[in-house]
């Protein structure tokens, strides 16, 4: 566990530090368990995240910028009414606990100062933001999530109730404990010393107790309860080293270096809100793009998997079809001998005159027919797999396409967010794969908006554009970019369409662009991607081409592998 006490004490007074005495000048809400408060303080904007969602529950300072609904939840218009325009009085975390304390001062309808605490809880999926009035004794005037006495029998969170703190693990607070007190908590010959940690001190979680004991080296009544508060002062004081850690296949942050893990990459952070930020980028919306998008993906996969199957049946009738010289054979040689035939046969061989070696060939005959009618179901025959060929190849051609087409919608949505996947949806709707939905008010007022293009920055400040899905890209490609200005997509690769806003980018810029056309592309995850590069005025969409297929030439091509943390770098 990452974000555990000891974490929640490090990012606190961080907070603090950027917080105290800021007024909240506005309030959203972006989705179901996220907040987002903007606060000005020391003479600077600051957006406060804090979410209670099951899997991402966080708080933290962030530069993300966070799509917000049409109409505001009625959530969020409570804090709009009580928190906008106040001032944060103070920042505390409660005890030892994941719990933050967020005081608010600010004044009501009539003028009177009123005192509010936002309460939050990150405990996993029991993660809540809680609304408290101060001025009635911490009553609960709303929370993101509400848990009734059928729920849980220890505390209930409802409006109107009173906040009840979650159920006191009875742990002793590890700043304020000393050497003797450790020796007495811990049995040495139990063994399981970090587990014994973990359970014994509050804030303290498996990742932190590994680390003390690996630092204590050779584990004994001396080295374990040293290296224990040496890294306790370390947290204490404040001397953090924000890190994100790759070990294996697992990716964890924490506030102080992980030397216990054999780590194939580390990244250190100037903050712990920035480090917050990096570590959770696009997991959460991933997470909200499954739930949205799921019925979407899988209508796609399944598109993909009928044209599969039927270019595998075409293919088939491709093979029949191309026997159209053996019918036409078979139809002349029983004519050629119709002299020599009887109805009633089952088969008939005859001389193959087209043979040089003068072979034979046996041909199956229909009893119930005469000689000429056997011959001449063998000209219909030919005749129908030959005028079927092309029809057949034509078939297979435009199945490959609908593959390519279905290929590209599964690739985007692997780096959608929750808006690509709503015109996304809309795109389906207008190709006719899928039924309008009537539920969805605000469908054609969205038709009718310009898709948002994300944008990216290179070294040297040039501008870069990405779509995400074919309606940024067509946008992209056909109406925003000039005819002089680079585009790029990954060769031969589902991807998006780039565009460098420049006429005579730097070669630097150019791989840059690549590196960031790879990423959104199916090879994401490879090395040495081709992407290629050409002048909008060389890309040309065909006439009646699905959405986003474009054609180009004049290009030229370079090798890039693709780097998340580039990306991100280089976001606007």
């Amino acid at each position: 566990m990452s974000f555990d006490g000891l974490f929640t004490y490090s990012i606190t007074n961080e907070l603090k530090d950027s917080l105290i005495s800021g007024k909240i000048t506005k309030i959203h809400q972006p989705y179901k368990y996220d907040l987002i408060l903007q606060v000005r303080a020391n003479g600077k904007n600051h957006k406060l995240f804090l979410s209670a969602h099951p899997s991402y529950a966080r708080i933290h300072l962030t530069d993300e910028a966070y799509e917000n609904p049409s109409e505001p939840p009625m959530f969020c218009m409570l804090l709009r009414k009580h928190l906008e325009g106040g001032f944060i009085e103070n920042i505390t975390q409660l005890e030892m606990e994941r719990i933050i304390l967020i005081d608010i001062k600010s004044r009501n309808e009539l003028g009177d100062i009123t005192e509010k605490r936002i309460v939050v809880e990150i405990m996993g999926r029991h993660s809540n933001i809680i609304l408290l009035d101060q001025d009635r004794d911490g009553l609960i005037l709303d929370s993101v999530k509400h848990l009734s006495p059928a729920v849980n029998r220890h505390r209930t969170v409802m409006p109107g109730h009173s906040y009840v703190l979650p159920p006191n693990q009875e742990k002793l607070n590890p700043f304020l404990i000393d050497e003797e007190t450790m020796l007495k908590k811990l049995d040495f010959n139990a063994g399981k010393l970090d587990t014994q940690l973990v359970e014994q001190f509050a804030g303290v979680s498996p990742l932190f107790a590994k680390e003390a004991i690996f630092r204590a080296g050779l584990a004994n009544r001396t080295t374990v309860p040293n290296a224990f508060l040496q890294l306790i002062e370390e947290v204490k004081s404040f001397k953090t080293s924000p890190q994100i850690t790759v070990a294996g296949k697992k990716e964890m942050f924490y506030m102080i270096e992980l030397t216990h893990l054999q780590a194939a990459d580390r990244k250190t952070f100037s903050s712990l809100s920035e480090l917050l930020d990096r570590f959770y980028y696009g997991k959460a919306e991933r997470d909200r793009v499954k739930q949205q998008g799921h019925d979407l993906e899988r209508f796609i996969a399944n598109e993909k998997k009928k044209n599969i199957n039927k270019i595998k049946k075409l293919e088939a009738t491709l093979g029949d079809a191309e026997k159209a010289n053996e019918y036409q054979l078979y139809g002349e040689l029983l004519t050629a001998n119709l002299h020599a035939l009887k109805k009633g046969q089952k088969e008939a061989t005859v001389l193959n005159y087209y043979d040089e070696n003068g072979g034979t060939v046996t041909i199956r005959l229909n009893e119930q027919k005469t000689p000429p009618e056997n011959a001449q179901t063998y000209f219909q025959k030919y005749q129908k797999a030959k005028n079927s060929v092309a029809v057949v190849k034509e078939q297979i051609e435009l199945a490959s396409g609908e593959i390519n087409y279905f290929d590209g919608l599964l690739q985007q949505i692997e780096s959608a967010s929750p808006k690509d996947i709503e015109e996304m949806r809309e795109e389906l709707v207008e190709g006719g794969y899928l039924k309008q939905r009537h539920t969805n008010k605000g469908l054609k007022k969205k038709k009718s908006q310009t898709p948002t293009i994300e944008h990216y920055t290179a070294t040297d400040g040039t501008e870069i554009l990405v779509g995400k899905n074919n309606k940024q890209n067509e946008y992209l490609t056909n109406r925003l970019a000039g005819r002089d200005e680079i585009w790029l997509h990954t060769k031969d690769i589902p991807g998006s369409h780039v565009v460098i806003r420049s006429k005579e980018p730097t070669e630097e810029t150019i791989l840059e662009a690549a590196r960031i056309a790879a990423y959104f592309s199916k090879a994401k995850t490879s090395s040495s991607v081709p992407v290629d590069f050409t002048l909008i005025r060389h890309v040309k969409k065909p006439s009646g081409a699905k959405p986003g297929f474009v054609i180009y030439d004049n290009q030229q091509t370079v090798y890039v592998t693709p780097d998340e943390d580039f990306v991100f770098a280089r976001r606007k």
